[in-house]
């Protein structure tokens, strides 16, 4: 049960070490949401493990590669990196931002090892996994940032060449993708809007020698004051990793202070941001679950990027609800898995 919200400070959040014995068991609860983040009134902030963190060690059967690197030491950036092993030539670049509401998950969690191992050998890609800086210490735009400096990284990374990093010399520099799931969706889209450099005809953005040719979003989360129909409407099934009350809570630790949920960052469409003449939108393929609470949001969102003539592509996987490619183990959604992996083959290969 969530308590009543108390007054707190998200811009001077202290570390647990900060507290060192001193911290008080004691304080006040002011946001829960439960086995994922404890939010106390002094700014002490708890995120039980409830998903295991993993080594880069990938079974030698699956055929993919895996290893970790720092792409900003001051603000603990760091990425993992997936590459099939029987690569033969440049193989394009999928940057992936990892979902959990922007406050919880990690490139290192054992779903999103998983699965993005099992994306590289799928769709014949080399995958970079964002491990990003976390609401409510860290609020947005942080993860924005984060994003922009790990293609600042991307780019160094191409010029230096193979000698600095041999993997180099199997990735195609001139098509990489945003892309990321929920909260992830969400930092790939916001990413691309902020990119600097030319748009070609094609709707991708050159920032030389990088190439980004695309956007690649699952389950994008966004939110709004006004609820969708399948925000109030669709139930959840127990233990769903996403509910309204959940999203809300999401949105008060990430979003600056004094914001609500129709800031732009939430919520494009309540402020116009789509009639922005040169808005940076990415040709798009926009993964969308059918038993999701977003569902009808996201549909909205395609819609309106359709209507101010934005190159977009959307499907709707039937029968299964929010982060089902990570959280859900059943037949369905194993089938529905493989499903999205060949449609994101296909947009890697256009």
């Amino acid at each position: 049960m969530r308590r009543k919200r108390m007054p707190i400070n998200l811009d001077q959040i202290p570390s647990f070490e900060e507290h060192g014995n001193g911290f008080d068991q004691h304080s006040v609860l002011v946001e829960e949401i439960e086995g994922l983040i404890r939010v106390y009134g002094n700014g002490y902030v708890e995120r039980p493990q409830i998903v295991p963190s993993v080594s880069n060690a990938l079974p030698p059967e699956l055929g993919v590669t895996s290893w970790d690197v720092v792409v900003d030491k001051l603000n603990n950036i760091w990425a993992r990196f997936y590459i099939p092993t029987q690569c033969q030539e440049k193989l394009p670049l999928l940057v992936y931002f990892h979902g959990g509401g922007f406050c919880v998950g990690s490139a290192s969690w054992s779903c999103y090892h998983e699965f993005l191992a099992k994306l590289s050998a799928k769709a014949d890609c080399i995958i970079m996994s964002v491990n990003y800086r976390l609401a409510p210490e860290n609020p947005l735009p942080a993860p924005y940032e984060d994003g922009l400096k790990t293609l600042q990284w991307l780019k160094q990374v191409a010029f230096n060449g193979a000698k600095q990093n041999w993997w180099s010399r199997y990735c195609d520099f001139t098509k990489i993708y945003l892309g990321g799931d929920s909260a992830g969706g969400n930092i790939a889209f916001n990413v691309a809007a902020r990119l600097g450099g030319k748009t070609t005809a094609s709707g991708a953005v050159v920032m030389k020698p990088l190439v980004i040719k695309g956007n690649i979003l699952i389950q994008p989360f966004f939110g709004g004051e006004s609820r969708t129909k399948s925000e109030k409407f669709l139930v959840q099934p127990p233990h769903s990793p996403l509910t309204t009350a959940v999203s809300d809570t999401y949105w008060r630790l990430a979003l600056p202070s004094r914001a609500n949920r129709d800031h732009p960052w939430c919520n494009p469409s309540a402020n116009g941001v789509f009639e922005v003449e040169d808005l940076r939108v990415l040709p798009s393929l926009i993964c969308i679950s059918e038993m999701d609470i977003l569902k009808d949001r996201s549909l909205e969102f395609c819609s309106a990027l359709h209507r101010v003539g934005k190159l977009i592509n959307y499907v709707v996987y039937e029968g299964v609800g929010h982060a089902f490619q990570v959280l859900n183990k059943s037949q369905l959604s194993q089938t529905r898995t493989l499903e999205m992996m060949d449609h994101i083959k296909d947009f890697l290969s256009v």
